[in-house]
């Protein structure tokens, strides 16, 4: 990519951020910040991280996705243990704000909160154009039907590499403590970051240098 190319897809972006900073589609998240910024990762990253949504003491507060609270702290174990690191991958979610429940704690954004997102998601996904989009969680995934149909699931598809709108798609539960405890122990989800590793191998030929 031509150095103007790359200014042209970062001016792209910084409009697209902004745009989702002054959203206010979601009535329970209007006080809420979106959180898309240069902070997610670069532009040009050929891997894509998708997460839930921002968490209450994590990005919503840090600014950056998955850092700040137990969640991000085991994301980026899970990173180290392939050796890949935030500088190579773009992360950003199904819901940009947090969404709260009536006592302030994390909650689940709705269906109409991820359809209303949507949009943002299609674009950042246009934009940044990964190779390799790995979804972390039910919400994650089920968010991408909305951009372009599949059948996919956790319980059939995890950890597997598949074919989602001409990308890699490598569906992988979400690194909370609690999924950890009930659904996907830490020792499995080290395996299928191994999954992730492998596939991006097999495109190192067309990674920038780092990969």
């Amino acid at each position: 990519m031509s150095l103007s190319a790359i200014q042209e897809q970062g001016q792209q972006f910084l409009a697209l951020a902004a745009e989702a900073a002054a959203c206010v589609r979601c009535p329970a998240m209007c006080t809420r910040a979106a959180v898309l910024t240069s902070l997610n990762g670069p532009v040009d990253a050929r891997v894509m991280f998708i997460g839930e949504a921002p968490g209450r003491k994590g990005a919503d507060r840090t600014r950056v996705p998955f850092s700040g609270d137990q969640s991000g702290r085991n994301f980026d174990r899970f990173l180290e243990s392939i050796g890949l690191s935030r500088a190579q991958i773009f992360i950003t979610s199904a819901a940009l704000c947090n969404p709260r429940s009536a006592s302030g704690a994390n909650r689940r954004p709705s269906s109409t909160e991820i359809r209303n997102c949507s949009d943002f998601l299609t674009r950042t996904i246009d934009l940044v154009q990964p190779q390799v989009i790995v979804t972390l969680g039910t919400v994650a995934l089920e968010a991408l039907k909305l951009i372009h149909y599949h059948e996919f699931t956790l319980k059939n598809d995890a950890a597997k590499v598949r074919r989602w709108n001409e990308r890699l798609l490598i569906p992988l539960y979400h690194p909370s403590p609690q999924v950890l405890v009930t659904s996907r122990k830490e020792q499995a989800q080290l395996r299928d970051y191994q999954v992730v590793s492998k596939a991006i191998k097999k495109l190192s030929a067309s990674f920038t240098p780092g990969f």
